[in-house]
């Protein structure tokens, strides 16, 4: 075991499926751009933390992961959703607080969940996924099920005293967890260079005795490598794995974030290094697809997007009755 800052040379079991990629990140993009014009038109109550730009991370993960593997998101959570499998009409159900929701519409954008997926939940608490993420670790140990635990969390969640914690002890008991940092260089309005205290997170691996790794979130499979790796060392019983994703939100941090912090040119550098665009290139240098038929993938996707938003509409409103439901303990039974 190591404890310095990796190179990106492993590669995981299998090859990334490119096109499964881009379909996955697209269907994020659109996903979120569509819940972003709903907001502006009124049509969804509370506000949402749009993924744009950051897609490669969570499908880069994601797509190293077998389904039975758990996930623990952020409040910026659409993205990790789908791609961890989760049905975008129940998401946008959610957003729109209908009942067909996954949180049955009373959750909204940052507390949506798919038990079935191994989806443990989207965390409107910064940092909030880590105890999750650890404990599952803990039961797939414990019960030797094989399965690994992925914890998302933002720059912003670096100093949280919770993740000192939960990755001492994940060290010390070797638990199959990876820790990957979404460092999209802003906590909310703060630089990270300035509230973080080395430029790279990953360095601080080796206070806990595990590897550190950096990938670029700008480039897929650049980071399918690396998080294949983390998560075949954890699957091994080797421990966790501190993986840095150096990433861009093309977005403010929510909808009504004016974004005056950002360098206008630092913006449009980082946009012409979208690793959607990136991927589509790669598919047809390689000759592994036409334009016409991306083009095809991207209809279809908005189509499916739009269904879920019609689903979403058509489907009725939590029934007031049920408010206080799972607010509440339900009443013991009196043992006789």
């Amino acid at each position: 075991m190591t404890a310095e800052v990796q190179s990106r040379d492993a590669q995981p079991a299998s090859a990334l499926d490119v096109r499964e990629a881009l379909r996955l990140m697209l269907t994020i993009r659109h996903f979120d751009e569509r819940a972003l014009a709903l907001y502006r038109a009124g049509g969804m109550r509370g506000t949402t933390h749009p993924y744009i730009g950051m897609e490669a991370v969570g499908v880069g993960v994601t797509l190293a992961l077998r389904p039975d593997d758990y996930v623990t998101s952020t409040h910026r959570g659409h993205g990790h959703t789908i791609a961890k499998g989760g049905d975008p009409k129940r998401m946008m159900a959610e957003l729109l607080g209908r009942a067909t929701g996954y949180s049955g519409g009373k959750g909204g954008s940052m507390h949506i969940a798919d038990m079935d997926k191994h989806m443990l939940g989207a965390n409107g608490i910064v940092g909030g996924g880590m105890g999750l993420a650890t404990g599952a670790a803990l039961t797939a140990l414990i019960q030797q099920t094989g399965s690994v635990a992925i914890c998302f969390f933002g720059d912003g969640a670096l100093e949280q005293g919770i993740l000192h914690e939960t990755t001492n002890m994940a060290a010390i008991w070797k638990l199959p967890v990876v820790y990957v940092c979404e460092n999209n260089g802003f906590a909310e309005s703060t630089p990270s260079a300035y509230a973080t205290s080395v430029p790279d997170v990953a360095s601080r691996a080796a206070a806990y005795g595990i590897p550190g790794v950096i990938a670029d979130g700008a480039d897929v499979q650049e980071v399918y490598t690396a998080a294949g790796a983390a998560v075949s060392r954890a699957r091994a019983g080797e421990g966790p794995t501190l993986l840095e994703v150096k990433t861009y939100r093309f977005m403010g941090h929510f909808e009504g974030d004016p974004d005056r912090y950002r360098d206008e040119e630092e913006r449009r550098v980082t946009r012409e290094h979208d690793a959607i665009t990136a991927l589509r290139e790669r598919l047809t240098e390689a000759g592994d697809a036409t334009e016409d038929e991306l083009e095809t993938i991207r209809t279809e996707i908005e189509a499916a997007v739009s269904q879920a938003v019609e689903f979403a509409r058509a489907s009725p409103l939590p029934d007031p009755a049920g408010l206080e439901r799972y607010v509440y303990p339900e009443p013991l039974t009196p043992v006789s």
